[in-house]
């Protein structure tokens, strides 16, 4: 490797991180970040290492990433005894919890669980347990985009070392 690709390896890897990092911080995009840093080294070095096949294989751990966050939410409020109308208050609040900062997106699913649940009708206990169920789910989704991107770096960088 040539000292210009060392640079632009360790520049893709520290946005990696910093990705990471914002699978666990959500001021930052996270996953996608990783997926663009991925498909900016590819680009700037022609595909040599990084092709199109790895490229499509970031993509989909992307899109499985980003969309089993919304699923566990979901599924974790209806496990938790949250009925429908709990489980998507929860992804709205998660959503747009995602545009305000982290406290929002603890704070948000669960205040709209627990609202959707009582607007339609359910005790408060149970509505409560139902915003819990969105808490747990978030830290499940959370868990599972990290494993997500440190398995994304470690292909790019094992891809691009090896």
């Amino acid at each position: 490797m040539t000292f210009m690709e060392i640079l632009l390896f360790v520049i893709v890897l520290i946005i990696m991180i910093i990705g990471l990092a914002g699978v666990i911080l959500p001021v930052l995009p996270g996953i996608p970040l990783i997926f663009g840093a991925a498909v900016l080294y590819g680009i700037l070095t022609g595909f040599k290492e990084i092709d199109l096949h790895l490229i499509l294989i970031f993509a989909g751990l992307t899109v499985f990433g980003l969309v089993v966050d919304y699923l566990a939410n979901y599924f974790s409020v209806k496990k938790m005894g949250g009925g429908r109308a709990g489980a998507i208050g929860a992804v709205i609040g998660l959503m747009i919890g995602i545009w305000f900062g982290l406290v929002w997106i603890v704070v948000l699913p669960f205040v709209l669980a627990v609202a959707f649940e009582l607007i339609v009708g359910r005790e408060a206990r149970q509505a409560l347990t139902a915003g819990f169920g969105s808490f747990v789910g978030l830290l499940f989704g959370g868990l599972i985009r990290f494993i997500i991107g440190c398995v994304m770096i470690g292909i790019f960088v094992w891809t691009v070392l090896f």
